[in-house]
């Protein structure tokens, strides 16, 4: 038999969970066979993942119809239908929980991202979600905004699972890990056990290169007379994003050195990881593993759309590469600042985030408008 590079994957400390979900997946018994057999120890769902699944897809119309005789709301049948799936995926998980010591067998959902810039609905919400779906296993998503983190803190002292999403800058990342910490601190100061709680921090790769490499060959259309300018223009181009991960990373073992991680680890804190998304190749002249072969290192995650778990599974040439090529990396990304160059990676990573909370947002109302649509055509007259 062919070698799975998924199972390889695994003996580096990383896992990798799935970024899909539907009901057929659950229903056909191909998750239960990704989990069982091909490595898949984890889930992450999104707004647009819902709508893709559930938006013409006949599959949910007896529990639409169900939802429309009891006289439901439009967002109160959306959420019986996603909490139900996030249930069944949770149930097909919760042995990779148990065996993992509460590591690995998450499955994410996210707080609606219309409150993406709201402290208090975020807190109550992941709240609501966690009671509701009642499942040990579930991971809220909360995206990494200003309004995020002090929801982040909260929901973490709760003792709920969170996975902060939408990080691009290596700052956003490191505000994430310390609301993390003082999440852990405030829940130990009230006597609560933290050894079971788990967090991961989602950090987007894909749209960074894909937003530098537009900024890159807007320039290169331009015209640039110098040909060694317009080399090094070219040899940034699909760099970034590695670039910027691999500097998170380090920023990742800077903190778990410091002493407040330190005293939270000897009460049994587990590392929030870094967890890569994003990770599917936008740009088909790049290896269709990249994002994956690049960043593979211990304590992190990767999310891969189907797609890229068959890659990977084929031919991804698994090695230790999280902390290789970092003085590299540093130079990469310092080398944007050159007067030549001249991309503001504050001002990219400011627009990734308002652009990803859109990217979420116009999928979660398209389906709204999908399952009201589905309501009316259902209703009695």
């Amino acid at each position: 038999m062919a070698t799975n590079h998924l199972l390889e994957i695994k003996e580096y400390g990383q896992s990798i969970w799935m970024d899909n979900l539907s009901r057929d997946l659950i229903q056909s018994g191909e998750l239960k066979n990704l989990v069982e057999n091909q490595g898949i120890c984890g889930i992450t769902s999104n707004p647009a993942i819902f709508e893709k699944a559930i938006a013409n897809n006949v599959i949910y119309d007896a529990d639409i119809e169900a939802g429309v005789r009891a006289g439901k709301p439009t967002l109160e049948i959306y959420e019986s239908l996603v909490f139900a799936d996030i249930r069944s995926a949770c149930d097909i998980l919760r042995p990779v929980y148990d065996a993992s010591n509460k590591l690995d067998g998450y499955v994410s959902i996210e707080v609606p991202p219309t409150i993406a810039h709201d402290t208090q609905a975020t807190i109550n919400e992941a709240r609501r979600y966690y009671q509701q779906i009642g499942r040990e296993n579930v991971m809220i998503k909360i995206p990494g905004t200003e309004a995020g983190l002090p929801a982040v803190e909260q929901v973490i002292a709760d003792g709920i699972n969170v996975n902060v999403t939408l990080l691009f800058s290596v700052q956003s990342y490191i505000n994430t890990a310390w609301a993390y910490i003082r999440g852990l601190e405030k829940r130990a100061a009230e006597g609560k056990d933290i050894s079971n709680i788990a967090s991961v921090a989602s950090f987007f790769l894909s749209r960074i290169d894909s937003n530098i490499d537009g900024k890159i060959d807007a320039k290169l259309a331009r015209g640039v007379d110098d040909i060694n300018l317009e080399a090094r223009l070219r040899s940034v181009k699909g760099k970034v994003a590695i670039a910027n991960a691999k500097i998170a990373y380090q920023e990742y073992n800077k903190i778990i050195e410091s002493d407040r991680w330190q005293a939270l680890a000897t009460k049994g804190a587990k590392v929030q990881r870094l967890l890569w998304a994003s990770t599917s190749t936008k740009d088909p002249h790049y290896s269709d593993v990249m994002y994956v072969d690049e960043l593979i290192g211990p304590d992190t995650v990767n999310t891969l759309p189907p797609a890229t778990i068959t890659a990977c599974a084929d031919h991804c040439e698994v090695a230790n590469r999280i902390e290789t090529g970092v003085a590299e990396a540093y130079q990469l990304i310092e080398s944007l600042k050159d007067p030549d160059i001249n991309i503001d990676i504050d001002v990219v990573m400011d627009e990734l985030l308002t652009d990803g909370i859109n990217k979420f947002v116009q999928p979660f109302q398209s389906l709204m408008n999908s399952l009201e649509g589905k309501v009316k055509l259902l209703s009695p007259v």
